[in-house]
């Protein structure tokens, strides 16, 4: 029996499971979309487990990312284009979910 969850009910069992700070509040939206789109464009269901969506995604600052996986931004003339840099770096290595509006990345960890 598979129940839909909505985001509410997504934010709900972060905070059940107390992992409510693990992402921001836009962050946790940012990722429940991408899960959703997967499952839209696999036909597959994803079953909600908090542990390892929290053990497998992350939300970072972009240069917290260029820093943890030494990316070189030395070339980018702004922050558009230090962030594109970041997100063309997770896109070739990983999967990225989406970016908030504080420029945090949402991610799957490699």
């Amino acid at each position: 029996m598979k129940t839909t969850v909505s985001l509410e009910d997504f934010r709900r069992e972060f905070k059940q499971c107390g992992r409510e700070n693990q992402f921001s509040h836009e962050g946790l939206a940012v990722l429940f979309d991408w899960i959703e789109r997967m499952d839209d464009d696999t036909g597959t269901e994803t079953e909600l487990d908090v542990i390892v969506l929290c053990c497998e995604f992350e939300e970072l600052n972009y240069l917290d990312i260029a820093d943890q996986y030494d990316i070189d931004l030395s070339e980018c003339e702004d922050a558009e284009e230090e962030i594109n840099a970041v997100i063309d770096y997770i896109q070739e290595n990983s999967q990225f979910c989406g970016i908030t509006s504080e420029d945090d990345i949402v991610y799957m960890q490699f």
